[in-house]
């Protein structure tokens, strides 16, 4: 039995140096070890037992599980073609402007994590970005405003619906609020933050946008992606872009029956798998793939990665450290919604600055559910802290595991991006960003909710 002074020492000595290594990931370390192996230790300190892991495992279960079918729905749709196609009919929409294209660049990178969640994204769009713009002729420097708007603004949207982000999902669980009544008080405010983000993203970059881009869109066709030079026939083209439609219109259902499940008080990862297992059937159909591919496919790391830092978390928790935070900020967060939005985005940017916004977020939260708040300061402090999570934490790259993940993506196609140019963008866009969502936050929940919410 450990002693408490060697309990906490090992229990912090093991956050920190799973941070660390998420941080640095050393020969592509995959981030489920490193939060594997600080659980480990966690539990071999005492500050977690094995009665705990019980109920650590019904706290991110269902978030995990969502996370994870939303993803595989992103692979079978990529068997489609669907992406390829989607990035095709943007840029082909933007008719030869580097201008246009931005903002057709941001709106896709905000629709593929609204349709499925901010890392999928990464991994989705920034591949596809990078083949398009090389084949629209754009050179590296004139690549950049494309590529980092569309990552800042792909990761950022995951703050008006809580399905599109894992930790937001696992905070929800432990705040005791559902998915219907989050998108309720906070799509709006956030959206227009986002809005406004795009917005200082093109001011700053609208120097460095071609006026004319140096060649067309180029066509492609089918599961292949094989390129059309000569896009002749009209009928297949127009097979291919019902089909998709059809495609789409099917996962902005599964999508709408998310919240409908939350407001019905029915298990959203039940009918997120369902979703999943419909498009897996559908794609055995039309393109004869059977979905064995998807055990290889999969990232069940997700599941490994979010129990593991859960478990750190709630051995931080354990030994005082929300405590403290309690103590420390619940007389701000009591005094007005204004004040908790601000005083729990903060302090949410703060922590993911410092060690990413995955335990920045469950810290966050564990400490809201020790002050003793009204439930409508509850409520709006928990969106600030997502908020903060969110887009406070794109002000450095290793604010969130998005931002890492996309950095890698980057270096593989040898396109450089120096930390002190990623620097300059965030902290000239996200910081007022950030300011205009949590004050239209504070007066939206007081204006729209402050009699409803319970």
């Amino acid at each position: 039995m450990m002693t408490e002074p060697a309990m906490i020492s090992l229990t912090v000595f093991s956050f920190l140096m799973t941070m660390l290594l998420i941080l640095l990931r050393p020969r592509g370390l995959n981030e489920a070890v490193p939060a594997v192996f600080g659980a480990v230790l966690v539990l071999f300190s005492g500050s977690v037992t094995l009665a705990d892991l019980g109920q650590i495992g019904t706290t991110i279960s269902g978030a995990a599980i969502t996370i994870m079918a939303t993803i595989v729905m992103a692979i079978v749709l990529e068997s489609f073609g669907f992406f390829q196609w989607a990035a095709e009919g943007l840029a082909a929409r933007a008719r030869g402007s580097g201008i246009r294209l931005f903002w057709y660049v941001n709106l896709i990178c905000f629709l593929m994590t609204l349709f499925f969640n901010n890392d999928g994204s990464i991994l989705i769009t920034t591949p596809i970005l990078l083949i398009l713009l090389k084949r629209l002729g754009l050179k590296n420097h004139h690549k950049i405003p494309y590529l980092l708007s569309g990552a800042l603004i792909a990761t950022a949207s995951s703050a008006p619906i809580g399905v599109s982000n894992i930790v937001n999902l696992i905070a929800l669980k432990i705040v005791g609020m559902d998915l219907y009544m989050h998108t309720l008080m906070m799509f709006v405010p956030s959206m227009l933050g986002l809005l406004f983000l795009v917005a200082l993203l093109f001011l700053y970059y609208r120097e460095r946008l071609p006026v004319k881009l140096p060649h067309r869109a180029p066509y492609f066709h089918g599961p292949g992606h094989h390129p059309l030079q000569h896009p002749a026939d009209v009928t297949a083209l127009r097979d291919r872009d019902r089909f998709m439609q059809r495609i789409l219109l099917f996962v902005f259902l599964v999508r709408c029956s998310l919240f409908l499940a939350s407001y019905l008080a029915i298990p959203i990862d039940l009918v997120a798998v369902l979703g999943s297992v419909l498009l897996l059937l559908w794609r055995w159909w039309a393109l004869k793939i059977p979905p064995k591919d998807m055990l290889r496919k999969t990232p069940w790391h997700i599941f490994v990665f979010a129990f593991g830092m859960y478990v750190i978390i709630y051995g931080l928790n354990n030994i005082g450290l929300t405590q403290l935070l309690v103590t420390t900020f619940e007389p701000w967060v009591q005094d007005s919604l204004l004040s908790a939005s601000f005083v729990m985005g903060g302090l949410t940017t703060l922590m993911s600055l410092m060690f990413n916004n995955h335990p920045a977020l469950m810290i966050g939260t564990m400490t809201l559910t020790g002050m003793e708040l009204d439930p409508l300061i509850l409520k709006t402090a928990y969106l600030a802290a997502v908020i903060g999570s969110d887009l406070g934490a794109l002000l450095l790259p290793i604010g969130t595991l998005a931002s890492l993940i996309w950095l890698g993506i980057l270096k593989e196609h040898k396109v450089n991006l120096p930390w002190k140019e990623y620097v300059k963008v965030t902290f000239a866009t996200i910081p007022p960003a950030m300011l205009f969502t949590l004050f239209l936050l504070a007066y939206w929940i007081e204006w729209v909710y402050g009699s409803v919410v319970p």
